[in-house]
């Protein structure tokens, strides 16, 4: 993604080094772009040969980043499963190819899926939007769609620059995980308000070139320049973690931002362990390590610098050292935005809660919430500090898409029993 060092002789015969970009990741019409049919592939390992011809190989300036592989809809014995199952054949027998994948597709004509490398059945997911504005119409090709989605050239380079990630399983071996279309979309919406919230005017909307992204079509989060970037609804076991991650990611190498200080904030430690493992194992992404704030003075000294850092902390340590006592101002900088976990919750009120001090210690930051949950159409102060909804993803689309798993409730009544000697204390003993 960042290009490779090479070595050369410089004219005057001195060993020189470089770093080369291989692919134009802002210009897609300059780089080098070709589809394969049939491509044929031969490896040996172990001093058996095998020979193997994907349908369809997808080189960018030369590198094979992806491999369609495609069933004949008329064959009943044939379906996107058995299309997956081939491309697992050639991962274990053709390695080499597989060494700059970035996606694999399975079809069989009627149904498609795409997932990584290191996906297995559950995590080959459907892509149900082109432009993110909308879901397709049912009866449209999800194999058109799935292309459309992914692999015309900006979106293509966009998911293999922003949008993969390594994390480790529970045996301790590398996974490679790609965003989900909702994922996609709703950081791609979400960077487009940022730059709305945080810059404004002539220095945001007006530069920005549109997309579309829109996962459902959705009113900004804010006002131009209000700091409201707005709030991401996406059901629990839906991937928030990483979408957050992949949202880091974005507005870190975003130039109209330059070098923005992140603050990912929770209101537990346990959440705050959580997220942080998931940005330090995405380190690269991020291209600099995160830093866990250890107490109030750790956090003031994080955030007292000219620009950069992903800071984690939880919203108590915003809290002044005196009740009563306003937090000193940190920084006025614009280009600092706070990512709020679970952005419901009630410690984000600005009148007497945490965000009033956020605020007094970054005058300058924007706020944007992530929440497994809706926000109450009551809740005022939701509203109030990050704006409202950019990106939804319910727990009707996450289980239609099988990227969680259905929940079913089923009403009992619990009976209890208290002994008649035991009545008497109840009332005292509660008390």
């Amino acid at each position: 993604v960042d290009g490779v060092d090479v070595e050369y002789h410089a004219p005057d015969g001195a060993l020189a080094s470089a770093q080369v970009r291989v692919v134009a990741w802002d210009d897609p019409a300059a780089n080098d772009w070709l589809a394969v049919n049939q491509f044929t592939v031969s490896e040996a390992a172990a001093g058996v040969t095998h020979t193997r011809r994907p349908d369809v190989v997808l080189f960018v300036n030369g590198l094979p980043l992806g491999v369609i592989e495609l069933k004949n809809a008329a064959d009943e014995d044939a379906t996107v499963w058995t299309a997956f199952r081939q491309l697992q054949t050639y991962r274990a027998e053709l390695p080499t190819l597989f060494a700059y994948n970035a996606l694999l597709v399975a079809s069989d004509g009627v149904q498609a899926r795409v997932g990584t490398l290191t996906a297995d059945r559950a995590r080959f997911m459907p892509w149900r939007t082109v432009t993110g504005e909308a879901l397709a119409p049912a009866t449209a090709s999800e194999l058109e769609v799935l292309l459309g989605g992914t692999c015309e050239p900006r979106r293509f380079l966009d998911l293999v620059r922003h949008f993969v990630v390594f994390e480790r399983d529970g045996e301790g071996d590398p996974v490679k995980k790609m965003a989900g279309y909702h994922q996609y979309h709703a950081v791609n919406v979400a960077l487009e308000e940022t730059r709305r919230a945080a810059l404004g005017g002539a220095d945001g909307r007006a530069d920005r070139v549109r997309e579309g992204g829109r996962y459902e079509t959705r009113r900004p989060g804010g006002a131009e320049g209000d700091r409201r970037v707005g709030v991401v609804w996406h059901t629990q076991g839906s991937g928030k973690s990483l979408t957050m991650a992949f949202y880091a990611g974005r507005v870190i190498l975003d130039p109209a931002m330059r070098n923005p200080t992140l603050v990912v904030l929770t209101d537990r430690n346990d959440l705050d362990e959580q997220l942080f493992g998931t940005f330090s194992r995405c380190r690269e992404l991020l291209r600099q390590e995160p830093v866990q704030a250890q107490d109030r003075a750790h956090l003031r000294a994080l955030l007292a610098v000219d620009a950069g850092g992903v800071v984690f902390t939880t919203v108590q340590k915003f809290f002044p050292e005196a009740k009563g006592d306003t937090h000193p101002l940190l920084t006025a900088r614009r280009n600092v935005v706070v990512i709020a976990d679970e952005a419901h919750r009630s410690q984000y009120d600005f009148l007497d809660g945490y965000a009033r001090h956020l605020r007094d210690a970054l005058p300058g930051a924007s706020f944007i919430g992530f929440t497994g949950t809706p926000v109450e159409l009551t809740d005022k102060n939701t509203r109030a500090v990050f704006g409202d909804y950019i990106s939804v993803y319910d727990i009707q689309r996450a289980v239609e898409d099988r990227a969680t798993v259905p929940i079913y409730y089923e009403s009992r009544l619990a009976k209890l029993a208290l002994s008649e000697a035991a009545r008497p204390t109840l009332d005292a003993g509660f008390e």
